[in-house]
């Protein structure tokens, strides 16, 4: 016992497993609370509300991460050596995630009736005018866990997510009675938007003065031509990824009825929070590899091993216990769910590896390779899915991508050894400054 708490102690004096585990520990807090936020919810509330609910906050977190996901891969890896362009960094991240957000969700409400009956809860000036302010408030809430993690301050996004989830399951149940129609929905967006003001003093007033403190002052911050080149590359690869997580969902709301979204959520958001577990360890990768390219090869190794001995254990216990988890919620659930969740959760397994690949790549800016990856994966999804769909309806999701991020895995798995065995010859990667960006 004291050997493995030692190597505990030990992990957690390394950035990259800090980092890593406080994200991790932010997923487990998010999962736990989020599954009972939706079992309030499927009590609470009506089934068609419940799916309504379900379907109008998938839409909600669509548009908001158009841009705001796009910038993840950015900030990850420019903030570390931002320096003193570090506010501005940060502030020009929201503002435009939070515009290009609007003006898409904006798009959205004006052609609601293309959208499916599901989301006409969302017709007439005040619901829409809402939606709109929700979609803004949920782009900055998304980057500012990105920002924290960046400075090397993701110890501090765990505890911002347990006060908002907990607060949020309390209104769920307030509103129960006095918002049955919509309730769900604001209970969500309300507590996000107070969850802005301390977590952003803590970052403007705390964290950003002692990182620009802290710098290199002989380093030179990243200039906005470079930063442009890089998402130039990136940007395209991660809109792509967000088609995977949040568009395929929103398509499947437009086919189905509100109950039958409502199930088949719920096994798709605790399949992609195992997903989660993945991506956590990989954007420390970024982060460590941003401050220091010569131990990429090491880091990349610890942070595989590190998430395959984490999401192993969660896998199993999602592929065997499926059908008693979603019983939880109803048996309706485990009934139309379990088939879904345990593919989701196998396609996991590969996603390590895709993650850790691309993280790689974002920390050495070899933008080019980054948006080859991405945009094939999401293309590999969206087909597969699209020509199974008939066939094998909600399910269909599960086996486009289990399909394609086994197949994705394996035409990248020639390039990952390479990087992984690199360091082992003692020679750095790629160094900073150097033309690695495409």
């Amino acid at each position: 016992m004291s050997r493995i708490w030692e190597k505990i102690r030990r992990d957690l004096r390394n950035p990259l497993f800090l980092q890593g585990y406080a994200l991790m520990a932010n997923t487990v807090i998010t999962g736990v609370l989020g599954m009972g936020y939706w079992l309030l919810a499927a009590h609470f509330y009506s089934p068609e509300e419940f799916g309504s609910g379900q379907a109008v906050i998938t839409a909600m977190r669509l548009f908001a991460s158009l841009t705001a996901l796009g910038f993840v891969g950015a900030l990850a890896r420019f903030l570390p050596v931002a320096g003193r362009r570090t506010p501005e960094l940060i502030l020009r991240g929201y503002g435009l995630a939070a515009a290009t957000g609007g003006v898409a969700a904006l798009g959205f409400l004006l052609t609601l009736p293309m959208w499916g009956r599901t989301y006409s809860v969302l017709a007439g000036f005040g619901p829409g005018l809402f939606f709109l302010a929700s979609v803004v408030v949920w782009a900055v809430f998304t980057l500012q866990d990105v920002v924290l993690t960046g400075l090397r301050r993701a110890t501090f996004v765990p505890l911002n997510n347990l006060i908002f989830g907990v607060v949020k399951m309390g209104l769920l149940v307030a509103l129960a009675g006095a918002l049955p129609s919509g309730g769900i929905f604001v209970s969500w967006v309300i507590p996000t938007a107070l969850a802005l003001i301390p977590v952003n003093w803590l970052i403007f007033g705390v964290v950003v003065p002692r990182h620009v403190k802290q710098s290199d002052t002989a380093q030179e911050p990243p200039r906005l031509r470079e930063i442009g080149r890089f998402l130039a590359g990136d940007f395209p690869g991660t809109l792509s990824i967000l088609a995977i997580v949040y568009l395929v969902p929103v398509v499947v709301a437009t086919q189905v009825g509100a109950a039958t979204f409502g199930r088949f959520s719920m096994a798709h958001t605790l399949a992609s929070m195992i997903e989660l577990l993945a991506m956590n360890m990989a954007v420390s990768l970024t982060v460590e590899g941003s401050f220091d390219r010569t131990k990429l090869a090491q880091n990349c190794r610890h942070a595989l091993r590190r998430a395959f001995m984490i999401v192993i254990p969660i896998i199993a216990v999602a592929i065997l216990g499926a059908p008693l988890i979603l019983t939880i919620f109803g048996s309706a659930f485990a009934e139309e769910g379990t088939l879904l969740l345990r593919l989701m959760a196998l396609a996991v397994l590969p996603r390590v590896l895709i993650e850790v690949y691309l993280s790689a790549l974002r920390a050495q800016s070899q933008a080019r390779s980054l948006a080859i990856v991405q945009i094939g994966l999401a293309v590999l999804v969206l087909v597969s899915t699209l020509a199974l769909f008939p066939f094998a309806g909600v399910n269909a999701v599960g086996y486009g991508l289990l399909f394609s991020e086994l197949l994705m895995a394996l035409l990248i798995f020639g390039k990952l050894r390479k990087i992984l065995k690199f360091g082992e010859t003692g020679k750095a990667t790629v160094t900073q400054g150097s033309s690695g960006a495409a």
